[in-house]
């Protein structure tokens, strides 16, 4: 039986993963660069969308985690070729997770204004948030359904018809963002932020829509919803909850973060949206070879197949950090060019620019910690990276965090505390990863 994967099956899988993952990041990449660069209250709209973006993105990825494991199930069972025990189950799934989201959309729109207080938002800042969020977030099911259609197509080794949706998705919402926020003279006034986005929803809709339709044609499943749950719908949601558990951990950090920046002043959060678009951004991107763990670390399993795991991992880690290495370079090249893509506004910059390369030497860090989440992830274990997270925000980011607070090294603070967050994250993972195999050997 070969024991590894070759380079170009890892990139069949991971290229399009790279360019499927990157589009939310994306959308919101491209919200914050055209609405950083319009002509009144840049600085303030900037700052808006950074923390309307921020409690959406943490909506996202608590309500997502079901993606990686439906992706995790469904790879489990084609390993074991058992798919037909689990017909039913990715349809319960995507509207247990629709109807979630719409409740939680109507539940936040009626404290949005309490909620954003709680990041120290007021004034023009607050109001801006508000009006993004309350149009932002009618996408949040669409995105969901989409997300949902991509786990099941991931679990068949499929990265290719999410790379399709999603291309298409950041198109249509990079032309949609120009012609709403900035409009076209004597046929469509300028929509300043709630142009962006208004531009992502109909974004996050057509997807929605073609994720539909590829489902129903490329797919062993159906849509059609049983009152009789699949015998893994309980082990989905406990999976489901552990995951839920972890993304708050992540999100309480997320949270902190934007909380302390924007007390700092406007020009931090605005400074602060950047770093943390640009980071997510690379995130996201070297996620594309991280998922090849999950997408098929669960397969791997299915089969029983150690060896062939364990080298998987240490060659996604290798591909990965090459990855981490050629963003950073290429964003020391570009260091002042990537800031003015965002604003022109010299304090916003001066203070990006303050921080800017503590986000880029963290890749390499991230790298490990996203390829050992996925594989991780892959294999079901959620409590696992529950604890992980836990003990990496509690343990490590918050006291990080305070510490170097007190010290008032503002933006610094926040970037350190991030900095200590993934090491923890890759730390734990790599030693429990490492236990493991060495069990399965003895």
């Amino acid at each position: 039986m070969k024991h590894k994967i070759s380079f170009r099956e890892i990139n069949k899988l991971a290229v399009p993963a790279i360019i499927a993952g990157i589009v939310e990041p994306l959308l919101s990449i491209t919200d914050t660069a055209i609405v950083g660069n319009l002509e009144f209250n840049s600085i303030e709209a900037l700052a808006a969308v950074g923390i309307a973006g921020s409690f959406i993105s943490a909506l996202f990825w608590i309500l997502a985690q079901t993606r990686s494991v439906i992706s995790a199930i469904v790879a489990q069972y084609l390993g074991a070729k058992k798919l037909e025990e689990i017909t039913s189950l990715p349809a319960q799934i995507i509207v247990i997770n629709v109807l979630l989201s719409i409740v939680i959309y109507f539940v936040t729109v009626n404290f949005i204004s309490i909620i954003f207080n709680w990041y120290n938002a007021d004034g023009l800042i607050l109001d801006y948030a508000v009006s993004y969020y309350k149009i932002r977030a009618i996408g949040l099911p669409f995105t969901l359904f989409t997300f949902s259609v991509f786990g099941v197509f991931t679990g068949l080794q499929n990265t290719f018809y999410p790379m399709v949706i999603s291309i298409i998705g950041a198109v249509l919402n990079v032309i949609l963002d120009l012609v709403l926020v900035y409009g076209i003279e004597d046929f469509i006034a300028p929509m300043h932020i709630e142009g962006a986005a208004i531009a992502s929803v109909i974004a996050q809709m057509v997807m929605a829509v073609l994720a539909l339709v590829l489902f129903l044609k490329k797919t062993p499943f159906n849509l059609r919803f049983t009152i009789k749950f699949n015998k893994e719908i309980k082990r989905l949601l406990a999976l489901s909850l552990n995951l839920f558990v972890r993304a708050l951990a992540l999100n309480y950090a997320l949270y902190l973060a934007n909380s302390y920046a924007t007390s700092y002043g406007a020009n931090y959060i605005a400074a602060q949206t950047i770093a943390f678009q640009i980071w997510l951004f690379f995130s996201f991107f070297m996620d594309g070879y991280a998922s090849v763990g999950n997408i098929v670390s669960g397969k791997l399993l299915g089969e029983k197949n150690y060896p062939k795991m364990y080298q998987l991992s240490k060659d996604l880690v290798k591909y990965t950090s090459i990855i981490a290495v050629l963003l950073g370079l290429i964003s020391f090249a570009l260091y002042y060019p990537i800031g003015r893509i965002f604003s022109e506004e010299p304090l916003v910059l001066t203070t990006f620019y303050s921080i800017f390369w503590i986000v880029i030497l963290m890749q390499p860090i991230n790298a490990v910690a996203f390829v050992y989440d996925g594989v991780f992830k892959g294999l079901a274990k959620a409590v696992t990276l529950r604890n992980t997270l836990i003990i990496a925000t509690f343990i490590g980011f918050v006291p990080a965090l305070l510490i170097a607070d007190y010290f008032h090294l503002k933006l610094y603070a926040i970037w350190i505390a991030f900095t200590v967050w993934m090491l923890f994250r890759a730390g734990i993972l790599i030693v429990i990863f490492k236990n493991m195999i060495r069990e399965t050997k003895s």
